[in-house]
């Protein structure tokens, strides 16, 4: 059972790696098209956000390789893979309550990584990267990555998710935490300066928490920047 387990955290940390550098591999490429020479004096801090990106890939596969083996050999979380098992409407709230959830762990968790002595201990690592880039995105110190890793584990214990709608709430995670940092704006204008727009948080919004750092602490929804006046809105950087 031990062996078991050994497996599914290696196997899902080597899966948690291939991600980080599929996806940031092709948002550093796009960015290599449409800003040519962006990155180009950056190659020493892009080849430490590897680095430090692949400590945290093992750290983040550890919790993911305990959900895979408690799923596949012990039934004990909540995921399911039967469509009828629940009604339909049930997969979008289940999608919001995913995203909410985990924007809320990482909204307050956010900013304790930005008082004095933690932010000089681990969360100065991530803000190393100046500018961010689209490698920064998991450029944790390894405390800091473990308090992101616990987070849609924990919840897939507590409350039912489709297989499918997981795999949506990890790709949603992994897209926006990689644009959100890439150091422009791929949305349209339009969008994020919408109704709608006002309450999500793309580049434009995160960018700003790099410029300033005492502000833009959320990750999907502005909602607890806003209710706690943390919320600065936008860069001027990108227009």
């Amino acid at each position: 059972m031990l062996l078991a387990f050994a497996i599914a955290a290696l196997s899902m940390t080597a899966i948690v790696a291939l991600r980080y550098f599929a996806s940031s591999g092709f948002f550093a490429w796009l960015t290599g098209r449409k800003r040519p020479g962006q990155y180009a004096a950056l190659g020493a801090q892009i080849r430490r956000e590897i680095g430090w990106s692949l400590g945290s890939a093992a750290i983040y596969g550890v919790p993911a390789g305990l959900v895979a083996w408690a799923w596949q050999n012990l039934g004990w979380t909540q995921i399911y893979s039967d469509i009828g098992a629940y009604p339909l409407w049930y997969l979008p709230l289940s999608l919001f309550i995913y995203l909410f959830a985990h924007d809320t762990w990482f909204y307050w968790t956010h900013r304790w990584m930005h008082a004095p002595r933690l932010f000089r201990l681990a969360h100065a690592v991530h803000h190393a990267s100046r500018p961010p880039t689209a490698w920064t995105a998991m450029s944790f110190h390894p405390l800091e990555a473990l308090t992101g890793a616990v987070v849609i584990p924990a919840l897939v214990f507590l409350v039912p998710i489709h297989l499918g709608v997981l795999a949506l709430v990890l790709a949603i995670m992994t897209v926006m935490g990689v644009t959100n940092h890439m150091g422009w704006e791929m949305f349209p204008r339009w969008l994020v300066r919408s109704r709608l727009g006002n309450w999500l948080i793309t580049a434009s919004h995160h960018e700003r928490h790099h410029e300033e750092y005492r502000c833009n602490y959320g990750l999907y929804f502005r909602f607890w920047d806003r209710v706690c006046g943390t919320d600065r809105g936008l860069t001027e950087k990108f227009g």
